[in-house]
C-alpha cells in the first residue's frame, strides 16, 4: 500500500510499520461500514492479491470481527470485539493519519443514488 509524500515525511518509522493484509483489510471495512464488499473488491481496493485477502477474510471471521453472507462481507457491527482487537486501533490510526478522520454524515450526503456501474457488474 502507498502512501503520500507528506505522510513519509511527517510519520515516524514506528507509523509507518507496514499493517498486516489482516488489519488493511479491516481498515478498508471500517473505512466503508455501511457496506459489504466481495473479497475480489476489497482485494482491488487495498492492492492486494484476492487470495491474500480471502485468507485474511476467513481469519478475522474466526475472530468474529468481519461477518460473511453468500459471497459478500462486512465489518462486524459489535464494537467491544473490534475494540479488543489492538489491529484494528492500528490500522483505524494510521488511516486517519494519512487520509483525516471521515465525516460519515458528510458523505452520505453526497453519496450518489444509484450504485456506481462496477458494483452492478459483479452481482
Amino acid at each position: 500500500m502507498s502512501i503520500d509524500r507528506d505522510t513519509f515525511e511527517k510519520a515516524s518509522e514506528d507509523e509507518l510499520e507496514e499493517l498486516s493484509v489482516p488489519d488493511q483489510v479491516l481498515g478498508f471495512l471500517a473505512a466503508n461500514d455501511d457496506r459489504a464488499f466481495k473479497a475480489r473488491e476489497i482485494a482491488s481496493q487495498i492492492g492486494l492479491d484476492k487470495g491474500a485477502v480471502s485468507t485474511a477474510l476467513s481469519r478475522l471471521k474466526d475472530r468474529d470481527l468481519v461477518e460473511h453472507k453468500a459471497t459478500y462481507w462486512a465489518i462486524t457491527d459489535d464494537t467491544e470485539r473490534l475494540d479488543g482487537y489492538s489491529g484494528y486501533e492500528r490500522a483505524t490510526a494510521l488511516f486517519n493519519q494519512q487520509l483525516g478522520t471521515e465525516d460519515k454524515e458528510s458523505r452520505r450526503e453526497h453519496a450518489p443514488e444509484e450504485p456506481h456501474p462496477s458494483v452492478e457488474d459483479e452481482q
